[in-house]
């Protein structure tokens, strides 16, 4: 995977409670990764303050190579596609230029204190097409002129 894809990378070093008897980071954790990206991705597109709640509705990954410990990794996150109420994430993990990890995640956007799937803001969906050098593709109904639809 092109690191060119991506605008955000969040540092992470891999800390020993993440890795297995071997010092090898486990399969699960890459899960874990993403999700702190996710949100980091969120702040960097101009969500501090508000804190949309999102269900984790899909979440696969290839493993290319291993993390150790102690190694210092970059995870990109990118917005690929945007639903009326979801957001189709990718995602990488980075070892200076070797990929060992490639992720796709699909988020649901819930009303907060419920799992009520509720609709996008359309400031929210501006601030990401803003915000993404490779700009994702976009389902459903009013879709930005310009932007691609998705499957």
């Amino acid at each position: 995977m092109d690191s060119n894809r991506f605008t955000l990378f969040h540092p992470l070093r891999v800390r020993w409670n993440e890795c297995d008897p071997h010092g090898i980071v486990f399969n699960a954790n890459y899960f874990l990764f993403y999700d702190i990206a996710m949100y980091e991705w969120q702040r960097a597109v101009g969500y501090s303050n508000y804190k949309p709640d999102f269900l984790t509705a899909h979440a696969a990954c290839d493993f290319i190579g291993s993390a150790h410990f102690d190694e210092e990794l970059q995870i990109g996150v990118r917005c690929s596609g945007i639903g009326t109420k979801s957001l189709n994430l990718e995602g990488a993990v980075f070892r200076g230029s070797e990929v060992l990890n490639e992720g796709r995640l699909i988020y649901v956007h819930v009303e907060k204190g419920t799992k009520n799937a509720v609709p996008l803001a359309a400031d929210f969906v501006d601030r990401i097409l803003s915000f993404e050098r490779v700009k994702p593709s976009f389902r459903g109904v009013g879709r930005p002129s310009g932007i691609p639809q998705i499957g």
